[in-house]
């Protein structure tokens, strides 16, 4: 079935959102065929006052910014029904792209500043119109997807919003009560970007449970980002810090945290008001990540700070994120020793990103054993026969499959850092006054694609005497030769470690029982034998779990802590290129060596 205006027509089963009032569709204009997305009113929402139905047009008419769904226009059905004509985005939700198990712990952190940033604006646009939207959440959040595939989120349904009055735009100064309301949502939206979850959950779920739900937005205590209460009116376990699962960086997570906690003060006197709100996110947007590879911890940090600010700042950054004092701090970049002065701006830092970050040394031993990452929760199977019960368990399962393929990838990317900086730092550290090494080649897409290292030596240069310098030259070719060696044999290593291909293996067939478990929820009675095969899918769901835990804390945790040993004793030889004297300061660049341009020579 179809139904059309003048202008435009669409299918009633291409159906993008529906609410209480109304539905959304997918519809196409019918002279140029352009993709449009139509709000059409039902009839019970013509039992609202005349002013309330008016008010959405009103207001999108009124709002014009890159983070707002644009109306295009107003046209009416032959019922006479009204129609918005607006802009369609074809990523569909932010909740949509939530709800994929893939996102089941938040999204990548990228994604998520684009959220932020997104978000915010297209909020501070509604506050210099004196709008206050009171329905901000992920369902009302639109993704369009560009050709360079990056995303933009939009702001839509307005339909709850309304338009301050120049009294209340004054108090908003110092934040309204609806404005905490709309900050308030903002808070969940962002707890829920991030982590894949709602920050606030009672036993049963806020719907069923809602004298405990309003206990907790109630009663929260201050600084809190978080609660949930695990059995029937038990205690509510609260969280002042984002779960180990979420896929953001320490150094971000430290950024939002506070940004949580102010908008999510159950208290209004101390909730933030819009103006804090908006500075405070400004100032993460405005901040630069500086990617970091610490070597003795074998563990990847993000300094997020301003590229105005001094590296001392730097410095100061890196120490508290990573435990590794000021003074004990040794920096690379691409194999060079990185000789920053205090009062050098963070901007001129070499451009980094997670394939090619500094690498920090330390000169102090490093005694903290513990693992940078956490084995993913997994349920408990359901041990009897229920098609809704299963479905909603393999979504689950899908995205901790996830999380685990995302730490194994993280520990592959850390041997191969490591690899690379290993064998060119043992090639430059025995270099002679007139021996040296003119330039290199490193992919730096080989540790996504063929994770092979290379290293290649493309002339040695001696000036003068040339048998003077023979013996150097011998005994550089025989270290160099050694290298080899050994890069063959990291080459070799890598290629022989299948875990990461096991997981994806075992990804793609737990994804497979997931969308036959999926077929079946919405069968919903099976017959006889539609429900043996399901069971056995079970059976095959349990074995590829245990097969994957298994190779998790068989595999995965055993390469790290060897990467781990490696690094440590790498690095303490690594330390004795420099005297005593030299040790705990920031390196100045070695005699006969060149100093770094941001590229290697």
């Amino acid at each position: 079935m179809t139904a059309s205006t003048a202008n435009y027509l669409w299918s009633l089963t291409d159906i993008l959102g529906q609410g209480a009032t109304a539905s959304v569709y997918k519809a196409r204009n019918k002279r140029t065929g352009e993709l449009v997305a139509v709000k059409v009113f039902n009839v019970v929402s013509y039992n609202r006052p005349h002013e309330v139905q008016m008010r959405e047009f009103e207001m999108l008419r009124k709002l014009n910014h890159g983070n707002i769904v644009k109306l295009f226009t107003v046209e009416e059905l032959p019922t006479k029904q009204k129609v918005l004509v607006m802009e369609y985005c074809s990523g569909g939700s932010l909740l949509s792209l939530l709800e994929e198990p893939e996102n089941a712990f938040g999204l990548a952190e990228t994604e998520f500043l684009t959220v932020l940033q997104c978000v915010v604006q297209g909020m501070n646009h509604l506050r210099e119109n004196g709008v206050v939207h009171r329905d901000i959440k992920p369902g009302n959040i639109m993704r369009q997807v560009g050709e360079d595939g990056k995303s933009v989120y939009k702001l839509t349904d307005f339909g709850a919003a309304r338009e301050l009055e120049d009294d209340e735009k004054f108090m908003s100064i110092y934040g309204t009560e609806e404005y905490c309301v709309d900050l308030w949502s903002i808070g969940v939206t962002f707890y829920h970007t991030a982590t894949g979850s709602l920050p606030f959950t009672p036993y049963g779920g806020p719907r069923r449970n809602k004298p405990t739900m309003f206990k907790i937005t109630t009663e929260k205590p201050m600084g809190a980002i978080a609660g949930i209460q695990r059995v029937e009116d038990g205690p509510i376990e609260w969280s002042y810090h984002l779960p180990h699962s979420c896929q953001l960086s320490q150094g971000l997570r430290v950024q939002l945290v506070p940004i949580l906690a102010g908008v999510l003060e159950a208290d209004q006197e101390r909730c933030w008001g819009f103006d804090q709100f908006f500075t405070a996110t400004t100032d993460i947007l405005q901040r630069q990540p500086v990617h970091l590879y610490c070597l003795q911890q074998a563990m990847a940090h993000s300094i997020y700070i301003h590229r105005h600010n001094t590296v001392s700042v730097f410095h100061e950054e890196v120490a508290s994120q990573t435990g590794i004092g000021v003074q004990q701090q040794h920096l690379l970049y691409l194999g060079h020793d990185l000789p920053l002065e205090g009062n050098m701006k963070v901007v001129n830092l070499p451009s980094t990103k997670p394939s090619r970050p500094l690498i920090l040394l330390s000169f102090a031993p490093e005694s903290n054993t513990s693992l940078p990452f956490r084995e993913p929760e997994t349920p408990v199977i359901p041990s009897r026969f229920d098609v809704l019960a299963d479905y909603n368990f393999s979504k689950v399962i899908v995205g901790v499959v996830h999380q685990y393929v995302r730490i194994v990838k993280s520990q592959e990317r850390g041997n191969l850092i490591f690899g690379f900086n290993r064998i060119w730092n043992d090639i430059k550290s025995h270099e002679w006054s007139k021996v040296r090494i003119f330039t290199y080649n490193y992919t730096s897409s080989v540790l996504y694609v063929s994770r092979k290292l290379h290293v290649i030596v493309v002339s040695v240069q001696v000036h003068q005497h040339l048998p003077v310098y023979s013996g150097g030259i011998q005994e550089f070719q025989d270290r160099l030769d050694h290298l080899l060696i050994e890069q063959a044999k990291l080459t070799e290593t890598l290629s022989n470690d299948k875990s990461c291909q096991k997981m994806e293996m075992l990804l793609k067939k737990i994804m497979t029982i997931h969308q036959h478990y999926r077929k079946d929820r919405m069968t919903g009675k099976l017959a006889y034998n539609d429900e043996q095969i399901h069971k056995f899918e079970k059976i095959h769901l349990s074995s590829h779990i245990k097969r994957m835990k298994s190779l998790f804390r068989e595999d995965c945790i055993q390469r790290y802590k060897e990467l781990l040993a490696s690094t440590r004793t790498w690095s303490r030889s690594e330390t004795t290129w420099y005297p005593p004297s030299r040790q705990g300061k920031t390196p100045k660049n070695p005699v006969g060596k060149e100093k770094p341009r941001g590229e290697p020579q």
